[in-house]
């Protein structure tokens, strides 16, 4: 078994931010970070917009960026932590750029404000299409220099170690030598992101599988409003499944269209706020006009837009089409919606605090009431950012006592067991993905989610038997996880009665 002040269970901006702080303020105490890929895989890399901010107070307001998180969220939205997390946002700016993350600026030297759907105002901070990469940078780039933090890079999560509904740790999966490890920690952070691998086309990487999810319910920690799945209108059309190259909210902010086949503008006919209109009704718009045509995507036209604006903007945007065979100066892009972001998770207040104690949750797998029924665009970084400086000040505190339960933490013994059958679980996830897209998807039904509950069950009975007889590792952990987070979606998609913000519920079937 091994000790750690500070466990922190991924290594996105939410973990990383949180254990530099940590590390500044505590030299003498132990700092250790555990991702299950290499350190910079996290879905912070691979955001884009950026982080909205109010910069501009001339044009801008805090009461207007409140508005528009209330509107976004439909009603059910905390107001308290939406006024918290939004006049907090300059002061952990201002410590990413001290930490060395660059923004784009405009000719007079100031910050480059973009504008995305949802918002009133022109207030998201940006590093060209790039915002996450950058951050994710300059902040872990701070992190390998702390001499008190350890990275633990390709090490798995497996479950948390609680007694008496006090979190004593967790239980580690090295997955280069396939041995499990103990962790005894004071207090354990959460920061693992979000589960866009459960729905196969999503644009999330691989590794967003709702792992600190899954293990907080069994740990009996409170989950809420998993049935809030944002699904970004514009991913770029393939194929093939698995991750999609997003297309970024911001892109319609510059002023692209979406266009039919046929080349209409179709959602002047659903908002007068259009393409810019927040990411539920694009995504609930395009869903429509797909399943009135039948085709398998819809379009987004830059072609009236300056290219060499377009290019400086948006260069990674410009080469993914470009390689694609797409210039988008002549061509329209195809696109379709793709699972983007978990609105709800493990249950925290305003310090990050779960319902278990010594164990925080921060970033996407948390539900801290800021998003409601639908997160407004580049407010994810922002209270991950927001939530990791709330989590540091609490643990900063002097005057924290540190609850330990008295029982001792047994290692788990090694059984040998014949390993299992990676065909089998492969066959077995594809099958959980495409549930989840026909039963759980941006449109629902009371009678596809009851089979999909049913269908659900059967697996998860099928995974604990396979675990009692042959040896397991990361894929079926994945798995396994990927199948909780499933059950959690589906009955509480079938909770909810009312349809708000990102949530629709049709009476019938979804594919009457």
């Amino acid at each position: 078994m091994k000790n750690t002040n500070y466990l922190i269970i991924g290594s996105g901006v939410a973990g990383l931010t949180l254990a530099l702080r940590l590390a500044t303020q505590f030299p003498g105490k132990n700092i250790t970070i555990v991702t299950k890929s290499n350190a910079d895989e996290s879905n912070t890399k691979y955001a884009q917009g950026g982080i909205a901010i109010v910069i501009d107070k001339n044009e801008d307001s805090y009461q207007k960026h409140i508005s528009d998180t209330l509107i976004c969220g439909d009603g059910l939205c905390d107001e308290a932590v939406v006024k918290m997390v939004i006049t907090e946002g300059p002061k952990r700016l201002k410590e990413l750029i001290e930490w060395g993350a660059k923004f784009d600026k405009n000719p007079d030297g100031n910050l480059n404000l973009g504008k995305e759907g949802g918002h009133s105002e022109n207030r998201v901070v940006h590093h060209k299409d790039q915002t996450g990469y950058e951050i994710e940078r300059a902040i872990l780039m701070q992190t390998l220099q702390k001499e008190n933090i350890i990275v633990l890079d390709h090490h798995f999560a497996v479950d948390l170690i609680t007694e008496e509904n006090c979190c004593l740790g967790i239980t580690i999966l090295d997955e280069k030598t396939k041995q499990l490890q103990t962790y005894k920690s004071d207090f354990t952070i959460l920061a693992t992101g979000g589960i866009g691998h459960l729905y196969g086309h999503t644009t999330n990487p691989v590794i967003a599988t709702g792992d600190g999810i899954a293990m907080a319910c069994r740990a009996g920690a409170t989950i809420k409003e998993m049935e809030f799945i944002q699904f970004h209108p514009t991913a770029f059309y393939e194929a093939s499944t698995g991750s999609k190259f997003l297309i970024s909210e911001a892109v319609r902010g510059f002023g692209a269209y979406l266009r039919t086949k046929q080349g209409h503008r179709f959602m002047k006919d659903y908002d007068s706020r259009q393409e810019l209109a927040s990411r539920d009704i694009v995504s609930q718009s395009i869903d429509l006009e797909l399943k009135k045509s039948g085709d398998d995507y819809v379009y987004l036209d830059c072609t009236h837009l300056d290219p060499e604006a377009f290019k400086k903007h948006f260069p990674m945007i410009y080469r993914h089409c470009l390689t694609a065979g797409i210039d988008i100066a002549k061509d329209w892009i195809p696109v379709v919606p793709a699972q983007h972001y978990l609105c709800g998770g493990i249950v925290v207040d305003t310090n990050g605090r779960t319902s278990v104690t010594n164990l925080f949750a921060c970033g996407e797998c948390s539900q801290t009431g800021l998003h409601g029924a639908n997160r407004l665009a580049s407010n994810s970084l922002l209270e991950a950012l927001v939530y990791s400086g709330r989590i540091y000040e609490y643990l900063a505190n002097p005057d924290l006592e540190i609850k330990t339960a008295d029982s001792k933490i047994s290692e788990k013994e090694k059984v040998n067991k014949p390993e299992i059958d990676s065909e089998y679980l492969a066959e077995l996830k594809t099958k959980l993905q495409y549930l989840m897209r026909q039963n759980a998807g941006i449109v629902r039904s009371d009678i596809d989610l009851q089979n999909a509950k049913e269908q659900l069950l059967k697996w998860k009975n099928e995974m604990e038997q396979i675990e009692r007889t042959q040896q397991v590792f990361v894929s079926y952990y994945e798995l396994l996880n990927m199948i909780t987070i499933g059950s959690l979606i589906v009955s509480q998609s079938l909770e909810r009665q009312e349809n708000r913000g990102g949530f629709v519920k049709l009476k019938m079937p979804s594919f009457v």
